[in-house]
């Protein structure tokens, strides 16, 4: 995933340096060369054979070392990055980057730099609030470097609160969504994800097994892609990605209304929701209640609930819409009746009894059937995977549309 770059890992001193060695492992293991700088306090944290050992590259500390090659090395490790990363980013060294100064050789290595600078910051709480802290991160932001944001919890010193630094699997993944190509940018894109809920009572629902992973799969990667994204969603536990607009809904008339209010304004819709079709005719205001003497049953009366993709497919202009087919059998005769009936201009099939294809699975196996009636089917992937597959297949509607 990250074959042929070069990330250099800047390593400063604070109690966060023994993370740095999980992103350095997990960096090589995506195939990423990485050059482990570190500063003078780091080294009080953990040895640089540490560093080298996991890298496999001697580990780069002092301006003025003895020369054992004849590139400059401030300026060479400045040209071979393609990102460089500071992780933990301590109040000190953010303080010198934002003000010019460049008194070791990591500070000047960023300053030779042209490739993209992230800082991942670890500070005490009131450090990081500190007003200082923040203009020089701001001053540092306007310029074009960017930060990822420090975790609330436990710190070192005892305190509790923000300042933690983010996770190295975080980490890790906010570096490798920076080499994905932005061919998304000015597109909204609106999602729908997860069940619905229809209430029988205050204390109980209908609902289905959707767990949304597919369609926080999709928003990931459309953002990541540079999108402008609107996630509606139905109930889940899934934490949302970075840098969308998240919409909490609840019954199949929620879903409906939410998305009515950005339709008009979208380039495109994916609804990727298992909305609940049927909904009670009547709520009881109180808990449905056993009672003695009765036969042994519960009869209540549904309605169908609307068909939000029909809805929107008969108000369509210029908008791309995707569907999705979670079916149990006749796979392609049920998905291509759905493309139709609901003015698609692809649908996503799956049969949900396959193993690795089912609600809940992180992977999945599909069928995308376009408008044409033109059918491809995909081996087993993880759902990250087949949002990319989704996306570039939008990608090239769009450049159609253009």
């Amino acid at each position: 995933m990250l074959k042929d770059k070069t990330i250099i890992l800047g390593v400063t001193g604070g109690i966060a340096v023994y993370k740095a060695a999980d992103i350095v492992s997990r960096l090589k293991k995506l195939h990423a060369n990485v050059e482990v700088i570190m500063t003078e306090g780091a080294t009080e944290f953990v040895t640089p054979l540490t560093f080298q050992t996991m890298s496999g590259n001697v580990v780069h500390r002092e301006m003025f070392s003895e020369i054992i090659n004849y590139d400059v090395e401030h300026i060479s490790l400045a040209q071979k990055a393609d990102l460089i990363l500071i992780a933990p980013a301590t109040a000190n060294t953010i303080g010198k980057i934002a003000n010019g100064i460049a008194d070791n050789l990591l500070t000047t290595v960023i300053m030779a730099s042209t490739a993209k600078i992230v800082f991942a910051p670890a500070m005490n709480t009131k450090m990081y609030q500190n007003p200082i802290v923040k203009d020089n991160m701001e001053k540092l932001k306007k310029i074009g470097y960017s930060f990822i944001q420090p975790a609330v919890g436990m710190l070192a010193c005892g305190d509790y609160g923000e300042g933690k630094m983010a996770e190295p699997v975080d980490i890790v993944e906010y570096i490798v969504d920076s080499f994905i190509k932005k061919d998304l940018s000015e597109k909204k894109i609106v999602i729908t994800a997860g069940p619905t809920m229809e209430p029988l009572d205050p204390v109980r629902y209908m609902t289905n097994h959707s767990s949304g992973k597919m369609g926080y799969s999709i928003a990931k990667e459309a953002a990541t892609r540079g999108a402008e994204v609107v996630l509606i969603s139905g109930p889940t536990s899934i934490t949302p990605p970075r840098g969308i607009e998240l919409i909490k809904v609840k019954t199949t008339e929620d879903m409906l209304n939410a998305v009515d209010k950005y339709f008009h304004s979208c380039d495109v819709l994916i609804k990727s929701a298992a909305p609940v079709d049927y909904r009670p005719e009547t709520v009881s205001s109180t808990k449905i209640k056993k009672k003695e003497n009765e036969k042994d049953e519960l009869i209540i009366k549904y309605v169908k609930n609307p068909d939000i993709a029909a809805h929107f497919g008969k108000q369509k202009k210029n908008q791309i819409m995707v569907g999705f087919a979670a079916e149990t059998n006749n796979l392609d005769e049920y998905a291509m009746e759905k493309l139709k009936k609901k003015n698609l201009d692809f649908i996503v099939a799956n049969d949900v009894t396959k193993e690795g294809a089912g609600f809940n699975s992180d992977t999945n196996i599909v069928t995308i059937i376009d408008k044409e009636g033109n059918k491809n089917t995909y081996p087993m992937m993880n759902k990250r995977e087949v949002a990319k597959v989704i996306l570039d297949r939008v990608k090239s509607i769009l450049d159609d549309k253009s």
